[in-house]
Parts: C-alpha cells; sequence; structure tokens
C-alpha cells in the first residue's frame, strides 16, 4: 500500500514524496488508517520499522490549517534529547511545504532560545517529560492547548522513571475524551497498558511484531574471547572486515572513554558518547560521526535507542549486555530501511553469562565465530598513559629526604604481571575462546 491511497493533503504528500517514502511499512499500514480517523492507539512495534513516520503524518494530517492563533497543537514525548532532535528533523523535513511552526524542548541547556519558540508560536512540541513539566510549571508551557499527543518509546521512558511526570503532564493537559492520544512502545509492558486504560480513549491495539524480534538483514556473530584480549580481537576483526564505520557498544562509562582512546592510538579515528557529556558535545558528536567526519564511535547505550545513523555499516557489543532487549535496540542501529548491516559481540567472562537469556529473547542462536591466533593484533596503545578524564593527578606533596628508608622504598620498582598483547610473542597456553 503507498502513501497516495491515503488522500492525505496535497502539501503534505509531497514532503512524504521528498523523503522518498513510498510503500508504506507494516506499522504505517496497520496504524494509519485508524489513527488518521482520529482514535487513539496503542502501538507495539520494534526499533526501525518506521512507527516516526507513523504518527508524524498522522498529526500533520489533523493538525488545523487555518490561521496559527488558532491551530490545534500536538505534543511528542519522548525520553531522550538525542531521540526529540531526530524527531524533530524528521518533521522538519515532512512539513516542507506545509509552514507548521515545531521545536524540540529538552534539558542540559539554557531556556532562551526555547522560550522564544514558544513565545513565537509552535504547532508541533518535542521534549522530554522533565523539560516540558518545567515549562508548564513555569506558566510558559500551556498544556491545555494540546489535542493531539503521542508518546514514543513508552516503555523506555517508564524504565527511565518518567512515568510520575508522565502522568503530571496528562493532568495539565484536557481529558482523553477531548484529545487524540497515540502510544507507541516496543513492548506493551504493565506500566503501559495501565497508562493506556487509564489516559487513552478507548484505544486501538496494534502489535507490529515480526516472527524474529531482530530483522534478517543483520548478520549476527560472536566471538567468545578472554577479556584481557579483547581489544586485540577486535582490531583484528575491524582490520579483517574494513567496515566504513562502525557503533561500538560498552557498558560502563570510563570503558567508552578509554576504548575510544585506544583506538585514536591505533590509528582509527573515534570518538565516545556517553550521558555525561554536555548536551552540546552529544549532539555534536552525533553530527559529525553522521556527517562521517570520523568513521568508529564508542558509546553507552545513551546511543541504542532513537539514534538513527543512515547506512551504518556494522554494530560491535564489546560488551554484551544484561539486558536482552537492549541487545536487540543496539544491533538495531544498523540495517535500518532494508539496508544490510552487521553485529558483532566479544563474550568474555564478564558478560558471557547474558547470552543464553539473549538468544532466548531473540529465538535463535547466534552463529559462533572461530577466534583464530591471527585475527589478534597488537594494541599499539600499550604502555601508553591513558588518564581518566574526570579525575587530575594531584602532585605528591610530601617532602622526603634523597637517604631516607621511605625513599628508597618508594623507589624500588614493584613487581608487575605482563600485560598480554596479540603480537607474534603471544603463545596462550589454553584456547582462545575460552
Amino acid at each position: 500500500m503507498n502513501f497516495y491511497e491515503m488522500k492525505l493533503k496535497p502539501t503534505l504528500l509531497r514532503g512524504i514524496e521528498d523523503r522518498g517514502y513510498k510503500e508504506m511499512t507494516a506499522v504505517q499500514e496497520q496504524t494509519l488508517p485508524v489513527a488518521l480517523r482520529g482514535e487513539d492507539v496503542a502501538v507495539q512495534s520494534q526499533t526501525g520499522t518506521g512507527k516516526t513516520a507513523a504518527f508524524l503524518i498522522t498529526l500533520f494530517e489533523r493538525l488545523d490549517s487555518r490561521n496559527a492563533a488558532h491551530r490545534n497543537k500536538a505534543l511528542i514525548v519522548v525520553p531522550t534529547r538525542e531521540l526529540a532532535v531526530q524527531i524533530e528533523k524528521e518533521a522538519l523535513a515532512l512539513n516542507r511545504h506545509m509552514g507548521y511552526s515545531i521545536g524540540s524542548f529538552y534539558g542540559g541547556i539554557g531556556y532562551a532560545k526555547q522560550l522564544a519558540l514558544l513565545k513565537k508560536g509552535t504547532d508541533i512540541i518535542i521534549g522530554t517529560p522533565g523539560r516540558l513539566l518545567d515549562l508548564s510549571q513555569r506558566g510558559d508551557l500551556n498544556l491545555r492547548d494540546i489535542k493531539i499527543l503521542v508518546i514514543d518509546e513508552a516503555d523506555r521512558l517508564f524504565d527511565m522513571g518518567f512515568l510520575p511526570d508522565i502522568k503530571k503532564l496528562l493532568q495539565r493537559m484536557p481529558g482523553r475524551n477531548y484529545r487524540h492520544s497515540m502510544l507507541f512502545s516496543a513492548t506493551l509492558n504493565r506500566s503501559s497498558r495501565s497508562l493506556t486504560n487509564e489516559h487513552l480513549n478507548h484505544p486501538v491495539s496494534i502489535e507490529v511484531t515480526p516472527e524474529k524480534i531482530t530483522v534478517d538483514t543483520i548478520t549476527q556473530q560472536i566471538y567468545h574471547v578472554k577479556s584481557h584480549i579483547k581489544l586485540n580481537l577486535m582490531l583484528g576483526i575491524l582490520k579483517t572486515q574494513s567496515p566504513r564505520n562502525a557503533l561500538i557498544f560498552t557498558n560502563m562509562k570510563h570503558v567508552a572513554f578509554r576504548l575510544s582512546k585506544k583506538l585514536q592510538l591505533n590509528g582509527y579515528k573515534c570518538r565516545h558518547l556517553t550521558g555525561d557529556l554536555s548536551q552540546i558535545r552529544r549532539l555534536r558528536v552525533i553530527e559529525d560521526f553522521k556527517a562521517g567526519n570520523f568513521s568508529f564511535l564508542v558509546a553507552t547505550d545513551v546511543a541504542a535507542r532513537g539514534l538513527q545513523i543512515d547506512n551504518l555499516e556494522m554494530v560491535i557489543n564489546y560488551d554484551l549486555p544484561q539486558d536482552s532487549e537492549i541487545y536487540v535496540h543496539r544491533i538495531g542501529r544498523t540495517a535500518r530501511a532494508g539496508n544490510p548491516g552487521k553485529a558483532i559481540s566479544l563474550a568474555s567472562e564478564g558478560t558471557s553469562n547474558h547470552l543464553e537469556a539473549i538468544e532466548s529473547f531473540i529465538g535463535m542462536q547466534i552463529p559462533a565465530s572461530k577466534t583464530d591466533f591471527d585475527l589478534f593484533l597488537t594494541d599499539l596503545s600499550e604502555g601508553s598513559r591513558i588518564g581518566n578524564r574526570n579525575k587530575k593527578a594531584k602532585p605528591d606533596s610530601r617532602r622526603v629526604h634523597s637517604g631516607s628508608k621511605r625513599t628508597r622504598n618508594a623507589n624500588r620498582r614493584r613487581p608487575h604481571k605482563k600485560r598480554i598483547s596479540g603480537d607474534a610473542s603471544f603463545r596462550p597456553n589454553a584456547s582462545l575462546s575460552e
């Protein structure tokens, strides 16, 4: 089914054509006929299935095109700043011939620009719960004007603890009988269903779940490797497979920082993305990665959902995630819009116990690849000092006489274990994959 069969506004169809949308995805085909009638919907759909276009097309079609002062307003609530920015860009592209005012609202930056947008008049408001609630409580955002509501990635909103804020936002809006509401979630868990029953008006439940949770266009591989030579293996994989770009996931922020620095020292153009970076830096890193200014991004799960990168060739799970759903969201960053992609995971003694749950969740056994010795490369960063960006070394203020016992002890070299690199001198006694 194509979009022209929906008899949408001509200006909206031009925006759809500009974006290159032709045939509807499954979630669009099932959601649009219901939502365009003004019925509330609760949609269960995995990431990368086209749900963003489904709710944007609905609200663009249903927004009043009269004078701006009399228009209905739409609100899209999302869990992260990155997702807000992504949806804003998609909305601006569809809005090219329509003339609506669109803005995103999130924390981590000043109020001036966002307040100016609200004062000017914003038809489509995209934001995170905390900043939206703050603006409402300050009197800068009148939620009584909201006639169309979208709650996107509801399961993640609840996982991040935003349920109380969302309920407060809903209390400030028109009742469920006086607004059009749409909820989208990868899983309709108990919290999602409770919110749906309480705050949506007899919603139509739509479930778009493929037989396989992970798309067929993603080639998955797993390597079993000791943690102390995991980087040597990944360097070999990168050299052997030569991906044009790759998103590399770690479980911890400090690991992402150090791994990024080590990859740089090994000759790769690489940056890191973690939740403790300022909003301006995070957005700059994402935009530079999308633009191809560097090819490898090491990130925590702040990038696992809501980050859309066209033509991402490879995802690497440097650490296997504890949450099986996070695994699906991570590898779902590749193979988007029908493109092929590759997902490689490294299972070490710290995370390999998560593998069984992941394979049970995705309904398949991830093919294990042999860790041949030749695949391990020398880590050129070995011996380099990579400091902690959050701590500065303090000088030793102790005064020690040159001939004192303390000095002699301090100057003694402490014995240390030799670190293993993947060069020709490395000869493991046991199997590399154990």
